[in-house]
């Protein structure tokens, strides 16, 4: 099971892919962090945007993990507008349970 809520019914190519990978990461945290993310703004993404996305679909998990979390900066190559809505997606600034 993907956890995927989106239908790639109406995505192209290269949008389906993107989604597709977006959930079957490996590490089940990051499949969470950047299928939901997926989900919810593939549609509306430009091809510049994609671009961008595509690039941190191929940094291993561990590595976004760290920089989503600010244990590790991110690297200036791969701090762009789409991974700043991506830690923007996920921030919570409160616990959880409060």
């Amino acid at each position: 099971m993907s956890g995927t809520t989106r239908t790639s019914a109406d995505l192209d190519p290269r949008r389906r892919r993107l989604l597709y990978r977006a959930w079957h990461r490996g590490i089940r945290e990051m499949d969470l962090i950047m299928g939901r993310f997926a989900d919810a703004e593939i549609g509306d993404l430009s091809e510049a945007e994609l671009d961008q996305f595509e690039a941190l679909i191929e940094v291993p998990d561990r590595d976004l993990f760290k920089w989503l979390t600010g244990e590790v900066e991110t690297p200036s190559n791969y701090d762009t507008s789409v991974w700043q809505r991506v830690r923007a997606f996920h921030r919570h600034d409160a616990p959880i349970h409060s």
